[in-house]
């Protein structure tokens, strides 16, 4: 009897923790098929240290660029990711890769609609996955893009926002 009741802990705890980590394919969290994400958004015509702000998760944790420069359309931002931000805040926003439009893959284009073109901003959006690297500036303004992105832009403001609670 008490064989079994430290057995029936021992499936329960793994039972739980395999459920917390890692999904039917494998990926527990960022690191498996997924290396990592960067995003954020720019205003153009903004003062102060909110007007860029970039983030990037890999791995278990979150981490804000430093630089806070204009994203270009020519290449891939070239962060430093030197601030950590708690594990908290890491677990509050850890899900927006599952908001990922994967239509999205598909776009020839890196600029979708005219991102920041009326001081309404855009948004920075860099994915690493396996061999795949790629990255896209987004229109906020709902109407000027395909409105399969505009809950994605929205969840990308959300996740800004919950950070700087």
């Amino acid at each position: 009897m008490k064989y079994n009741f430290i057995l029936g802990i021992a499936i329960l705890t793994f039972t739980i923790t395999g459920l917390s980590s890692c999904d039917k394919k494998g990926d527990c969290g960022f690191g498996n098929e997924t290396e990592y994400i960067v995003f954020g958004h720019f205003y153009g015509e903004c003062g102060g240290e909110g007007c860029v702000e970039i983030f990037k998760v890999d791995g278990n944790s979150l981490f804000e660029d430093t630089l806070d420069m204009y994203p270009g359309s020519s290449d891939f931002y070239p962060g430093q990711f030197a601030t950590k931000w708690s594990a908290e805040k890491f677990d509050l926003v850890k899900d927006l890769k599952s908001f990922f439009p994967e239509s999205l893959m598909d776009e020839t284009e890196i600029v979708q609609g005219q991102p920041d073109a009326g001081d309404w901003g855009g948004i920075y959006f860099e994915i690493q996955r396996g061999t795949t690297h790629r990255f896209w500036l987004l229109d906020q303004l709902e109407t000027n893009m395909p409105s399969e992105y505009n809950e994605f832009v929205d969840r990308i403001n959300e996740k800004i926002a919950i950070i700087h609670q």
